[in-house]
């Protein structure tokens, strides 16, 4: 998976479209400043997120961190294996370590968020 392909929301989590799905996941550098993750709270399986609004909860060995949706929708699925396996999230942010897949996503919202290079951007401003 190649991070250049997502957007990314402010919050630090990534969004990736996948046919009529839109894959949500934290970035590299928010994993990268959490530490090894030991634990994580995912919203449910049907149930409605809305982009900006907390919408579960990564522990690790540094802190805890609310996760933001970066888009609104119905969450299709939860990765069971990262809730298992948390660690799996430091070593593949970006790829086997996605979080959770939302359905009835706005194309606009999605195009809106900032692009890999804006990302960037974003982390050397420090803002």
């Amino acid at each position: 998976m190649n991070p250049a392909q997502c957007r990314y929301a402010k919050s630090h989590e990534w969004v990736r479209i996948e046919g009529d799905l839109a894959v949500v996941g934290i970035t590299d550098h928010a994993q990268d400043a959490l530490g090894d993750i030991t634990f994580l709270e995912l919203p449910k399986t049907g149930g409605a997120v809305e982009a900006g609004k907390e919408c579960g909860v990564v522990e690790s060995v540094k802190a805890a961190s609310d996760i933001y949706s970066p888009v609104s929708g119905t969450v299709a699925a939860v990765n069971d294996r990262v809730v298992d396996a948390p660690e799996i999230i430091n070593k593949e942010p970006y790829a086997g370590g996605w979080l959770f897949k939302v359905k009835g996503v706005d194309a606009a919202a999605v195009a809106a968020l900032m692009d890999a290079a804006a990302y960037d951007t974003f982390l050397e401003s420090g803002k």
